[in-house]
C-alpha cells in the first residue's frame, strides 16, 4: 500500500514538472473554404498546412497567428458526404483571441454580414475591453482587447461539477487555477480559468464555465479535442489514469505510436466528457517537418 501510494505521488509530481504546451484545438466545420477565408481575412491567422483525403472524403487545414512549432492553432476538418451534417452544439461555450485590433475586426465582420454577439466594452469601468462574434459555422469567438502581438489564447468548455473540473485539470493535466473562481451572481455562471504559468494574460488558458440552473447541454459533434505537448506520454498516462479512476472518468486511447506516422499519444475524456489528446513533444516537431 505504502509503495503504491509513493508511486501515485510521484507520478502527480512528474506532471507538474512536465514541460507542456497547447498545440492544437481541433473542430469540425461546414464549408473549409469559407471558414478559411472568415479566420483569415477578419480574425487576421493565416493558413499554415492543408490537405485533402479524396478516398476518405474529407479535408482538413490548420490555421493560426503564428507557426505550429510555437502557436496554439486550430484544426480546421471539413467531410464531403452532405449526410455527415455539422452541429455545434452547446457543451462548447468560445474560443478566445486576445488582439489589440478588436475594434477593425469587429467592423469587418458587420460589414460584411457576420453575427456580433456582444459590442466590444468592459464588464466594468476599467475592466478588460472584450466583444463576441460568430463565425459561419456558429462557433462564439471572444475577442480580448490584449497587447502586443494576436493570439488564440484560450478555449471555454461548459461544465456541471466546477470544483470536480478543476480537480481532474489540475491533478491529471498539471494546470493551474490562474485566478481564484468568480462568481457572477446576477448573470447566473461562474468561471474558473486554468493554464501552464501563472498569469493568465500571457499563457493559454482553458477557461471553465458553470451555468446555474442548466441541468442538460447538446453534445453536437463539431468540437473535437484539445492536443497538449508532453515530455512523455506513458507518464503523463499513468497520471490520468490514477485521476480517472478516482473521478470515474476514462482513458479512450492507451499510449502509443500511431500506426504509420509513429507519433506517440494517449487520449482521454475529462468529467464532462471533452477529450484531451497528449502529444510527444519531440514526435509533434518531428511530424510538423515532414
Amino acid at each position: 500500500m505504502e509503495a503504491r501510494t509513493a508511486l501515485h505521488e510521484d507520478v502527480l509530481e512528474w506532471v507538474k514538472k512536465d514541460s507542456r504546451r497547447f498545440l492544437r484545438v481541433n473542430i469540425k466545420v461546414d464549408d473549409l473554404d469559407y471558414t478559411i477565408k472568415f479566420y483569415t481575412e477578419f480574425l487576421g491567422m493565416k493558413v499554415l498546412s492543408r490537405k485533402h483525403f479524396p478516398e476518405e472524403k474529407y479535408s482538413n487545414a490548420v490555421v493560426g497567428f503564428g507557426p505550429q512549432e510555437t502557436h496554439f492553432v486550430i484544426g480546421l476538418t471539413s467531410h464531403h458526404n452532405e449526410a455527415d451534417k455539422l452541429e455545434v452544439g452547446t457543451t462548447f461555450n468560445h474560443f478566445g483571441i486576445a488582439t489589440q485590433d478588436i475594434y477593425n475586426i469587429v467592423e469587418k465582420i458587420r460589414a460584411n454580414g457576420g453575427v456580433i454577439t456582444r459590442e466590444p466594452g468592459p464588464i466594468a469601468t476599467g475592466g478588460t475591453i472584450f466583444a463576441f462574434v460568430k463565425d459561419p459555422n456558429g462557433y462564439t469567438f471572444e475577442l480580448l482587447l490584449r497587447p502586443p502581438t494576436p493570439a488564440l489564447c484560450q478555449i471555454c468548455l461548459n461544465v456541471f461539477d466546477m470544483d470536480r473540473s478543476i480537480e481532474f485539470y489540475n491533478k491529471s493535466l498539471g494546470m493551474n487555477l490562474l485566478l481564484p473562481k468568480f462568481n457572477a451572481t446576477e448573470e447566473q455562471y461562474t468561471l474558473a480559468m486554468l493554464g501552464y504559468g501563472s498569469n493568465f494574460t500571457e499563457t493559454t488558458i482553458i477557461e471553465l464555465k458553470y451555468n446555474y440552473n442548466v441541468t442538460q447541454y447538446t453534445r453536437g459533434n463539431g468540437y473535437a479535442q484539445v492536443a497538449i505537448g508532453t515530455n512523455d506520454v506513458y507518464k503523463s498516462a499513468a497520471a490520468v489514469e490514477l485521476v480517472t479512476k478516482e473521478l470515474e472518468r476514462e482513458i479512450i486511447r492507451p499510449p502509443g505510436p500511431i500506426p504509420k506516422i509513429k507519433t506517440k499519444i494517449t487520449a482521454f475524456l475529462d468529467t464532462d466528457g471533452f477529450q484531451t489528446v497528449l502529444v510527444d513533444n519531440q514526435d509533434y516537431l518531428k511530424e510538423l517537418k515532414k
